[in-house]
């Protein structure tokens, strides 16, 4: 195996050392470390330019993360990709967790793992998905039989701990460039419908910094874009044979999508998106959300305070402090 590190990067000045060192300080190292530029604007290229040959960095003019992330794959000497973004890092066994697991079960052609999430300004951080429960998912196996299955339990892995045979993302035809958003899950879901083995490692791999600033833009899903995106892998599911196993991931992606749309108050996206796609939704379901759609204004401040209590009291997840650690590791390698 040769593994190549591809970071996209867009004025992330403020972030990208820490990127990079994350990689350099592997217990398996790299084979090579691929930064591409998407023409930033602040001091991102020199930034880059003073870790000389340990990195190697292409320039393009901006074309966004997916089209930076092409960049790196084409260009890329290894015949695995492991992706990370220039605002977050890899913990020190990132790689080793994933080449064992690759080597130990040759068949499969992907990995990917559970990852933490820093409020670092806060003072701490969440644990994605708990060990214990990612264990049972599994079964005491190193890999999801298929990757549908773990998504429509909330497991859907993160790009920054995927670690992909190059040929398999030249073969499903690289990341979606029209895609501004959820362009990641695109490229999982049709790796899934013809690779659906997955391996995953429980403990986390990575973090996740929310509060890095805008180095990967986040924006609410806009009910047209969500209308085609579901109606798009619907199409490709069953042309695939696999929209019995992909319907539930449909599902959860919809809800997901209602609940985000009842903290914005978009009353007739929701009613517009349980009507278009009534027949992924329980009647059950669809009364409760027309129910909440009543008194928008009531529902987004309930659904307020739960998200609240949820981060106040850390319910469900397991916490841990950053602190500490940043102190002892913020000298670069």
């Amino acid at each position: 195996m040769k593994i190549s590190a591809v970071i996209p990067a867009y004025n992330c000045e403020a972030h990208i050392a820490r990127a990079i060192d994350s990689v350099l300080n592997q217990t398996h190292p790299a084979d090579e470390i691929i930064i591409v530029d998407d023409g930033s604007s602040d001091d991102t290229v020199q930034a880059v330019r003073s870790y000389g040959d340990k990195v190697r960095l292409i320039q393009q003019e901006n074309a966004g993360a997916s089209a930076a992330r092409n960049t790196g794959i084409e260009a890329a000497a290894g015949n695995w990709i492991a992706f990370l973004d220039a605002d977050d890092e890899w913990l020190p066994d990132m790689l080793q967790r994933q080449t064992d697991i690759l080597t130990q079960h040759p068949y499969l052609v992907w990995t990917t793992g559970n990852y933490k999430i820093c409020f670092c300004q806060r003072g701490y951080g969440l644990t994605k998905t708990e060990p214990e429960k990612l264990q049972t998912l599994l079964r005491d196996q190193a890999h999801f039989n298929d990757y549908f299955d773990a998504f429509s339990h909330k497991v859907r892995g993160w790009t920054c701990c995927m670690v992909i045979r190059k040929d398999i993302l030249q073969e499903v035809g690289l990341f979606c460039t029209a895609l501004p958003k959820a362009n990641d899950v695109d490229m999982w879901f049709r790796i899934a419908y013809h690779y659906p083995k997955i391996g995953f490692v429980a403990e986390p791999l990575a973090i996740y910094h929310v509060e890095a600033g805008d180095c990967i833009s986040i924006r609410p899903m806009a009910f047209d874009y969500l209308d085609g995106f579901l109606r798009r892998h619907l199409e490709l599911a069953e042309s695939a044979n696999r929209l019995e196993a992909f319907t539930p991931c449909a599902r959860q992606m919809l809800r997901a999508w209602v609940r985000s749309a009842l903290f914005d108050d978009r009353i007739y996206d929701i009613q517009k998106a349980i009507c278009q796609f009534d027949s992924l939704l329980s009647k059950r379901y669809t009364y409760l959300v027309y129910v909440m759609t009543i008194l928008p204004g009531l529902t987004k401040r309930l659904l307020q305070l739960l998200s609240w209590m949820s981060q106040t009291f850390k319910l469900r997840r397991q916490t841990w402090h950053p602190k500490k650690r940043y102190k002892k590791n913020n000298s670069r390698s």
